[in-house]
């Protein structure tokens, strides 16, 4: 009796890491998010904590050996936070200089 090659195994569930692929660090999207916040609206309260976040996670994610990732999301929101902070750190000098004018 000959038998054909077996079936292929079933793709990963939903939610489940595909084999391969390592999943992101676990602050990347709040890194992302408070980031991207710093810019338009909150400046110093979420761009300040954005880089700290970010150049720890960029740490972590460096040493995992590439057992972690999200790297992508991380510099994007480390990049957004200073940019962030230094568009702040710009208006309120400009607003204290047009005061004391």
């Amino acid at each position: 009796m000959s038998y054909d090659t077996p079936p292929p195994p079933p793709p990963p569930q939903y939610g489940a890491p595909m084999p391969g692929v390592p999943a992101n660090h676990p602050r990347a999207t709040l890194i992302l998010v408070l980031g991207i916040l710093s810019i338009p609206c909150c400046g110093l309260f979420t761009g300040i904590p954005a880089i700290i976040l970010g150049a720890t996670a960029k740490k972590e994610i460096a040493a995992s050996g590439g057992t972690i990732g999200g790297s992508g999301s991380v510099n994007a929101g480390y990049i957004c936070g200073i940019v962030g902070t230094v568009l702040s750190v710009i208006g309120i000098i400009l607003n204290v200089a047009i005061r004391m004018s």
